[in-house]
Order: structure tokens, then C-alpha cells, then sequence
């Protein structure tokens, strides 16, 4: 294969899909700048540290490490050297009002008894379930996930798999034909709200996370997710590529149909043979080319697609250790249904909420002062556009509240505990990752936005400008934005031969 050498690209933003695909270009040859307009790189994965505590942003669930590891063997490199990534058993503790527990894990003869204890005719509907997701996951993840859509006819070709498997019903309608206890069916579904999906909504393929999961392992980084950013960065700067951190890029400069060179708010501008956005769809077309015909018109359309979820999170660390308290639990709340019609449709802030609860410290001691631990509790909110509140005001009510319940629930003396809080709202999304409308993981994944329907992994006008992210195909969390990287990456690297 030829190699695109002295050849230059640009990737605007450093998180997990601007780095994966950074990686790629310059293990290819291509001479690669990432611009990140933060202190920091990782996007949505950034981190603080306060009082000797690190507190993740997000996301904290890592999945697939084989897309990862592939990013350092590109170059004849071992992940190893960088991360160390950790298992994490079991994958997540589903607790419900009532007290009862779900342990969610691929060890077959515990799984099977989990769901035996809520109902035993579902270990049966279970077997058949696991050998939907497992065709889902062939057809969806393996076959398409890293594959671009660049036209209709694209999508015409996938159509049949998709019909086979019933992509036009949710994820819980096809988990109830299979499933007989609610319980399980929200064990089952819920997984697609950490890609910012309605599990009501959001298209059976999503199943393949249960076989993504199963067959990948849950896995956590050794001092954290940021842990994870840093190896990449390490590793892309390894290998020749450049790093600019805090300098927002404030202008894409088009000629024609083409994008010429990228200006940054510092004044720095610098011309490259091709640009990709890992920055927030409707902010890379709407401001980065808004001086484009193409940018205003495709900002303007982008705008009018229905979008994810905020989410709001509290991270706080509290004096103890609680060894009972697994890695990742969701505190489920009364309702599941009514709950998502509320954040969803309605865009109301309802009074009870369902948490997932990040406890990293169980794994990892190292992420908290010694006798102490460090936790967050997240729970998805409507999007700005449905819900307009002054979060400076009910932004600290809503972590009382939240606090409260874990209290309530786990921890008795939380608030006698707590050295150190703080929350992220959906205001916080907006300004510092320019997120439309403080969306968590942009466009929603529904069957019309996805694929074809998606951002698209090269302009279809700007014949060098490209998307990678979860804006584009195929979505949102890591094994979807670092499967952008590669599809992107596989167009780029071919158009710069």
C-alpha cells in the first residue's frame, strides 16, 4: 500500500475519537496535529484532582480493549507499556427499591443463577436473547461498526441484516420477547443510556452491547480513565505526532470545497492537506465552518435532529472504604419507564431518579488517599433545549437529593462522610465542551440517526473536511468513537495517498 508521506492533517479535539484517530494517521505517515481547546486532553474523559482524590469524568466503563490495543500495534507497540487496564467483577450490582440485587457479570453459572433467583423460566428466554445480541453484535459492531456510510446505497446494503434482526423495535421490546421479569428486562436494556439512549427508543441493535460485553470483559485503567488519554497521547507523541493543548480552535478556513487551514483563538493558524473534527457536530459546522456556505446550512440542519440527554453528576470522596459497595452499581429507582418518558419526551425534572454509581476505589486504591474513597453518582437529564432550569440553583438541590438516596441506600452517614463534592450540570457540558444544548453524547441514537442518517465520517460537500466521534457513525462511547476513528481513518488515509 502506498503511504501517504508528507502528507499533514489536522484532528480538532483530543478526546477518545480525535486521539484514536490522530494514532492512526500518524502510524500511517501522515504528519498529525491534534488541537485541544482544554488544559487537558480526553474530551469527556478529563479529570480533576482535589484533596488527593481523582475524580473522573467520564467514562468510566471500558469495553472492547482489543480496539484499543490495536492503536499501539499499528506501530509495532504494546498497549501494555502505557496502561494497565484491570478487570472489573462483577460488571455492574443492579439494586432495585425493594433491596434486591442483580450481579451482572459474563461468568456463566453466576449469571445463570442471578436470573433464576428473579424468575426461573427467563434462563431459557435468556439463552435465546444471547443468541439475538450475538447476531446483532456480528452484523452490527463487527461487520458495520467501522465501516462508513458515505452514501444511501450504503445503507440500502445493510438494510437486510437489519431487518432480519428488527432494528425498527427498542432494545426493551426486543428483550421483552425473550424476557418475562421486569427486573431482568431493565437489566437487559438499561445499557444503552451509557451511549445516551432511550432503551424505549433506541434500536435493538444496541443488544450487541450484552455480546460486547460478554465476550470483551468490563475493564477499568490502572489510576484512572485519564490514565488511558495520557497512554494515547504518549504513545501518539511516540510516534511523531504534535499535542497543542489549551488554544481553542475558533475558525476552519474553507476555499471553495475545501478546508484550507484551522485559526485558533491565540492567533496561531496553520494550513493542513486535510482537517477532522472531533469537537460537537452542530458546534464543529455551525461555528468551526460557519463562515462556510456549508457550515450555516448544515448547522442549521443538524440543530433540528433530536439530540441525547445531559447528564448531571456529583463526584464527591468520603472517609472509609466499603468493600461491599462493587465498582459500578445502578441504584434503579421506582419507576423505568415513566422515568425516561420524563427525561425523554416530557423534559421535565422528575422527583425520583435511577443513579449509576462509579465507586472506582473498590478496584483501584490508588484513586483516593489511603482509608478513604472516591465515588460519583450520575443521572441523565433532559437536554437543555426540553429542560431550561437555572442549574446554579438547582444544581445543589439536586445533589443533596442524590446524595440522600445514596445514603439512604448504601451509605448511612454520607453526609458525616463527605471530605470533598462537587457536581457537573448540563450548563458545564455546554461551555466547556461546547456541546449542543449540554447534550452528554450528541445526536440520539435512534434507528433514523444512525448509520447513513448519522454524521457522515467525510463531508459530503468539504471533500476534506471529516467527522470522527459521537456525532458520527457509529455512536457514542468508547468502542463507537474509536470505531469512527478507524473508519474515518480508513477514508482519510486513502484520500491523501
Amino acid at each position: 500500500m502506498t503511504r501517504p508521506e508528507g502528507r499533514t492533517a489536522c484532528v480538532i479535539g483530543a478526546g477518545f475519537g480525535g486521539l484514536a484517530l490522530a494514532i492512526r494517521l500518524q502510524s500511517a505517515g501522515i504528519a498529525t496535529t491534534v488541537i485541544e481547546a482544554r488544559d487537558k486532553p480526553g474530551g469527556r474523559a478529563y479529570f480533576w484532582e482535589r484533596d488527593g482524590f481523582t475524580f473522573d469524568a467520564g467514562p468510566t466503563v471500558v469495553t472492547d480493549p482489543a480496539c484499543l490495543k490495536e492503536l499501539w500495534a499499528l506501530s509495532g507497540h504494546d498497549m501494555a507499556a502505557d496502561v494497565e487496564l484491570m478487570p472489573v467483577m462483577p460488571f455492574y450490582r443492579l439494586n432495585w427499591p425493594d433491596g434486591s440485587n442483580f450481579d451482572y457479570s459474563n461468568d456463566e453459572a453466576s449469571l445463570r443463577k442471578e436470573i433464576a433467583r428473579l424468575d426461573p423460566a427467563d434462563v431459557q428466554g435468556y439463552e435465546r436473547f444471547l443468541e439475538y445480541s450475538a447476531g446483532v453484535f456480528e452484523e452490527g459492531y463487527v461487520k458495520l461498526g467501522t465501516v462508513p456510510f458515505l452514501d444511501f446505497s450504503s445503507m440500502i446494503k445493510a438494510a437486510p441484516a437489519l431487518m432480519k434482526y428488527q432494528a425498527w423495535r427498542s432494545v426493551y421490546e426486543m428483550v421483552s420477547k425473550f424476557i418475562r421479569s421486569e427486573k431482568l428486562r431493565q437489566a437487559l436494556s438499561f445499557h444503552t443510556l451509557l451511549v445516551g439512549g432511550n432503551p424505549m427508543k433506541t434500536s435493538a441493535i444496541y443488544a450487541l452491547i450484552h455480546k460486547l460485553e460478554k465476550d470483551g470483559g468490563v475493564w477499568w485503567t490502572r489510576g484512572g480513565t485519564n490514565r488511558l488519554i495520557a497512554g494515547m497521547v504518549r504513545h501518539f507523541e511516540r510516534i511523531g505526532g504534535t499535542m497543542m493543548l489549551g488554544d481553542p480552535v475558533s475558525r476552519i478556513e474553507t476555499l471553495g470545497k475545501r478546508a484550507k487551514g484551522v485559526h485558533t483563538q491565540s492567533g496561531w493558524y496553520g494550513e493542513f492537506d486535510a482537517v477532522a473534527s472531533n469537537a460537537d457536530i452542530v458546534h464543529s459546522y455551525r461555528d468551526l465552518l460557519g463562515d462556510s456556505h456549508r457550515g450555516k446550512t448544515q448547522g442549521k440542519a443538524l440543530a433540528k435532529k433530536s439530540f441525547s440527554p445531559s447528564l448531571f453528576v456529583v463526584h464527591f470522596g468520603v472517609e472509609g472504604s466499603w468493600p461491599g459497595i462493587p465498582h459500578h452499581m445502578i441504584l434503579f429507582g421506582p419507576r423505568y419507564k415513566g422515568l425516561l418518558d420524563d427525561i425523554y419526551t416530557h423534559g421535565v425534572l422528575p422527583e425520583d431518579f435511577s443513579i449509576y454509581l462509579h465507586h472506582p476505589t473498590v478496584t483501584d486504591p490508588s484513586m483516593a488517599p489511603e482509608g478513604k474513597s472516591t465515588f460519583y453518582a450520575l443521572v441523565p437529564v433532559a437536554h437543555q433545549g426540553k429542560l431550561a432550569i437555572d442549574w446554579s440553583v438547582i444544581g445543589p438541590q439536586l445533589e443533596k437529593r442524590i446524595l440522600d438516596e445514596v445514603g439512604r441506600r448504601l451509605i448511612p452517614d454520607i453526609h458525616d462522610r463527605i471530605v470533598t463534592s462537587f457536581h457537573y450540570a448540563p450548563t458545564d457540558f455546554s461551555r466547556d465542551l461546547n456541546a449542543h444544548l449540554g447534550s452528554a453524547f450528541s445526536l440520539e441514537p435512534v434507528l433514523t440517526q444512525s448509520a447513513w442518517f448519522r454524521g457522515h465520517n467525510r463531508d459530503d460537500v468539504i471533500e476534506n473536511f471529516y467527522l470522527v466521534g459521537a456525532g458520527t457513525h457509529p455512536g457514542a462511547g468508547i468502542p463507537g468513537v474509536v470505531g469512527s476513528a478507524k473508519a474515518t481513518a480508513g477514508l482519510m488515509i486513502e484520500d491523501l495517498k
